[in-house]
C-alpha cells in the first residue's frame, strides 16, 4: 500500500536550509527534522542557486516578467510557424489539381 506523499511548506523549506548555511550538517539538520537527507541537499542547491524563485510548488518556477513574456512570445512564434506549415501544405494540394 503506497502511503501519502509528504508536502514541505515553504517556510519550513527555507528554515532548514537557513540552518544548513548556518553551520550545521546536513545529516544533523535532516536527522533533527524527520526528512532525508536527499532532500535536504536538494533544497539546499535549488535555494542556494535561485533563492528569490524557489520552492514556488508543485514544479511550477517562479518567472519574471521578462521570462513570461519570452515563453509567450516562443508560443506565439510556434503557433505561427504551424499556421504557415499548414498554409503552405494547402497551397501545394490546390496548385496540384488546379
Amino acid at each position: 500500500m503506497k502511503t501519502a506523499r509528504r508536502k514541505y511548506e515553504k517556510s519550513f523549506k527555507i528554515m532548514a536550509v537557513e540552518l544548513v548555511n548556518s553551520g550545521k550538517s546536513k545529516g544533523e539538520v535532516s536527522t533533527d527534522l524527520g526528512i532525508r537527507q536527499e532532500l535536504l541537499g536538494r533544497w539546499c542547491r535549488e535555494f542556494n542557486s535561485n533563492s528569490v524563485g524557489s520552492f514556488s510548488g508543485n514544479g511550477r518556477p517562479n518567472l519574471t516578467s521578462e521570462q513570461k513574456q519570452i515563453v509567450e512570445l516562443k508560443k506565439a512564434l510556434r503557433d505561427a510557424e504551424l499556421e504557415r506549415d499548414i498554409l503552405k501544405k494547402a497551397v501545394s494540394i490546390f496548385s496540384k489539381n488546379g
